[in-house]
């Protein structure tokens, strides 16, 4: 791990406070309130009075150098998109659209918008999904704007290659115990599988069309504010098909991206994309030493891995 030292919740949010209020005094921003608002995979920092949001990586198995190179990438998609007047979360425009190294980690800086009506306020089971369908379908209209991105050097689908090959080296190394060692070879020939299906796309899948994409279901990371929604978080932004983007939206999302695209979903690479997705679960349990409250939250999603069958090929693919 890049950070080998375990730290509590308020131990990374004090860490990433001193991380982000030096990185942006080192760019001219002389933050008297800094506040952290978000704490999980990254500590979010507000740079108050500024209107600025530092996105300070807490968990990573990525060195920096690897941390800058994901993270131009979403600097450049989530500007292009932002610039044409895209409903995003916007590169902050008081900095330049670069990554800033500080200590073994990589910074990005974001314009603060106020959310209103967030997630967390939202505690009926049948709202909640009737919020979540309308995301869906926002994610529609993303899905058209990013299909004319004009830049061809995005990988296909990298948050699984190589990031989830990184995951379960890590958790070859240090077992978690609520795998089995017959569960992570399990994993790991999975993991080869997903390896197979990114070298070529289009002999798995001859029907699948290839774009940019937001790549972290952005149905859950709209922000609702006074003036609208903003999409956030293009962290894992990629090219693959847009059913990576609808993993676990539920049949009724489903329906909904399809009547505002006005295109078919392919259910059955959208289910090789959730056995993906679920996967990738599996292999945050390489985060759980370094955050312990992480492994009862993933719990959950690695029982419905178990129930599955194991991710394989398609029959023309693997023959």
């Amino acid at each position: 791990m890049t950070d080998p030292e375990i730290m509590t919740a308020d131990q990374r949010a004090e860490y990433a406070l001193d991380l982000a209020t030096r990185a942006g005094r080192g760019l001219g921003l002389q933050a008297e309130e800094p506040r952290v608002l978000h704490n999980v995979f990254n500590v979010l920092v507000h740079l108050a009075p500024h209107p600025v949001v530092v996105r300070v990586p807490a968990l990573a198995v990525a060195t920096v150098e690897e941390q800058a190179a994901k993270q131009r990438r979403e600097l450049a998609v989530a500007g292009w998109l932002a610039d044409r007047g895209a409903p995003v979360v916007a590169p902050s425009p008081l900095v330049p659209r670069e990554p800033v190294a500080l200590d073994g980690r990589s910074l990005t800086f974001w314009e603060f918008v106020t959310e209103t009506d967030p997630l967390s306020g939202v505690t009926d089971p049948a709202a909640l999904e009737k919020r979540f369908v309308e995301q869906t379908g926002w994610a529609a209209q993303l899905h058209a704007l990013l299909a004319g991105y004009p830049g061809d050097d995005l990988p296909v689908l990298s948050p699984l290659v190589p990031a989830v090959g990184l995951t379960l080296d890590e958790l070859a190394r240090n077992p978690h115990p609520m795998l089995t060692a017959a569960e992570l070879d399990r994993a790991r020939a999975e993991y080869a599988v997903l390896e197979t299906l990114v070298q070529d796309f289009s002999a798995c899948f001859p029907g699948a069309r290839l774009q940019t994409l937001h790549g972290d279901s952005p149905a859950y990371n709209a922000l609702r504010t006074a003036t609208g929604h903003l999409f956030s978080d293009f962290e894992d932004v990629t090219r693959g098909p847009v059913e990576w983007d609808l993993t676990l939206v539920g049949p009724a999302g489903v329906e909904e991206y399809e009547r505002v695209s006005g295109t078919a979903v392919d259910r059955a690479l959208l289910d090789a994309m959730e056995g993906a997705r679920l996967l990738q679960v599996v292999g945050a349990l390489a985060f759980a030493t370094l955050k312990p409250d992480l492994a009862p939250t993933l719990e959950p999603v690695v029982g419905l891995w178990r129930s599955r069958a194991p991710l394989s090929l398609p029959d023309a693919a693997a023959s």
